[in-house]
C-alpha cells in the first residue's frame, strides 16, 4: 500500500505560523550566549599568550584586565591566609549595604568605647579613635583601608550588622554569591589565620568590589587625616607609581605578604584597569619581610604587565583576525 501524503491547512480563523521570526529569537539567543562578557576584541587568554608576564617564584598570584579578562593565575590556588586583605570584602559589604557617591560623607558612625580601648593595642594595626566622637562612613573607610586599623574595620561591622559575628556571615554571603568556593571569612580585619582565599578568589572580589567609585576613591587614597588625630599613611607603598592607584595590603607571620593591586595602562587610546593578587610571599617570615617581598614581586609582575599589554593586545587581536579571515 503506497504511503497517503496529507496536505495540512490552516482551519478557517487560523494563523499561519511565521517561522522567522522564532529563528531570529534562536539566532539572538545563540549569540548572546557565545559572546564575551568583555569588550569586543581579544580574550584574556589571547593576549596571554603574547606576553612574557614576571610571575612571583612562590605562593600564588592572578592578573585580570578590564575589558580584556583573566590573564591567568600561578600557583597552586589552595586556601592561604590573607591578612588584611580581608578588609576588602569588608569595606565592599559595608558599601554594599550603605552606598555612597564617590565623593560623598556617608552615614554618621558614633565610635563606640571598645573601638577606642583597641586603638591601644600592642598586637595588632590600629589607629586612634575617641568613644563618643562622631565619625563619617567614609572617615571610617578611610581610616581601615588607608592604614589597614583592625578597630575600625570591627567599628563599622557593629555598626552595620550588630556585631562582628553577624556581619562575616554576611562576608561569606557575599563570597558565595561571588563564587568565591575556596574562601572562608573568621574575622572582619584578616587579624584571624583561619580567614583564607586564594589569588584567583580574591580577583572576582577586586574586579567586583572596583566597580564602586567610592570604593576607587577610597583605595586610592594617599594618607588620610582623622578629627582629633594624626596623619595616616597608605600602607601601599607602590600607590601613585608605576599606574597603581589601589587596592590592599595584608601580611602576617602565617599569611607572609599579600598584595591586591590595581594599576592602569593605556592600549590603543583606552586607559584599562589592571588588576593583580599576590599572596603568600615569604610566609612564615615576619610581617615587614612578607610585605616588602609582596610590594616587590608585585611591581614585578606589574612593570611586565604594563609594558607588554599593549603590543600583546596588538598582536592578539592581529592573530584573531587572520584565523578568521577566508
Amino acid at each position: 500500500m503506497s504511503a497517503v501524503r496529507r496536505s495540512i491547512r490552516p482551519g478557517p480563523g487560523a494563523r499561519p505560523r511565521r517561522l522567522f521570526p522564532v529563528l531570529l529569537v534562536v539566532g539572538a539567543l545563540l549569540v548572546g550566549a557565545c559572546a564575551r562578557p568583555d569588550d569586543e576584541g581579544p580574550s584574556g587568554s589571547d593576549v596571554a599568550v603574547a606576553m612574557d608576564l614576571d610571575w612571583p617564584n612562590e605562593g600564588q598570584a592572578s592578573v585580570a584586565v578590564e575589558g580584556i579578562g583573566s590573564l591567568g593565575t600561578k600557583g597552586r590556588q589552595t586556601p592561604v591566609p590573607i591578612a588584611s586583605v580581608t578588609k576588602v570584602m569588608t569595606a565592599h559589604v559595608i558599601l554594599k549595604d550603605h552606598p555612597m557617591k564617590a565623593g560623598g560623607a556617608g552615614a554618621s558612625i558614633v565610635a563606640d568605647q571598645q573601638a577606642a580601648d583597641e586603638a591601644f593595642s600592642a598586637v595588632e594595626s590600629a589607629a586612634p579613635v575617641l568613644a563618643g566622637r562622631s565619625y563619617t562612613q567614609r572617615e571610617l573607610l578611610e581610616i581601615m583601608m588607608v592604614s589597614s586599623a583592625n578597630n575600625a574595620a570591627r567599628l563599622l561591622a557593629r555598626w552595620d550588622a550588630g556585631s562582628q559575628e553577624a556581619f562575616v556571615a554576611k562576608m561569606n554571603r557575599t563570597a558565595a554569591a561571588l563564587g568565591m568556593d575556596r574562601t572562608t571569612y573568621t574575622g572582619v580585619s584578616g587579624i584571624e589565620s583561619d580567614t583564607r582565599s586564594t589569588a584567583d578568589d580574591q580577583m572576582k572580589l577586586a574586579r567586583a568590589a572596583m566597580k564602586d567609585p567610592a570604593f576607587r576613591a577610597i583605595v586610592a587614597t594617599p594618607a588620610v587625616t582623622p578629627p582629633g588625630g594624626v596623619r595616616l599613611a597608605n600602607t601601599n607603598k607602590l600607590l601613585g607609581r608605576d599606574g597603581v592607584v589601589g587596592l590592599k595590603t595584608g601580611s602576617s607571620t602565617p599569611a607572609g605578604g599579600n598584595l591586591v593591586w590595581a594599576a592602569t595602562q593605556e592600549v590603543a587610546g583606552v586607559s584599562r584597569l589592571v588588576l593583580g593578587v599576590v599572596l603568600g610571599q615569604r610566609a612564615g617570615s615576619t610581617p615587614a619581610e612578607g610585605s616588602a617581598a609582596a610590594r616587590d614581586a608585585s611591581l614585578a609582575l606589574i612593570t611586565s604587565v604594563r609594558a607588554g599589554l599593549p603590543a600583546a593586545v596588538t598582536r592578539a587581536a592581529a592573530g584573531g583576525a587572520s584565523s578568521v579571515a577566508r
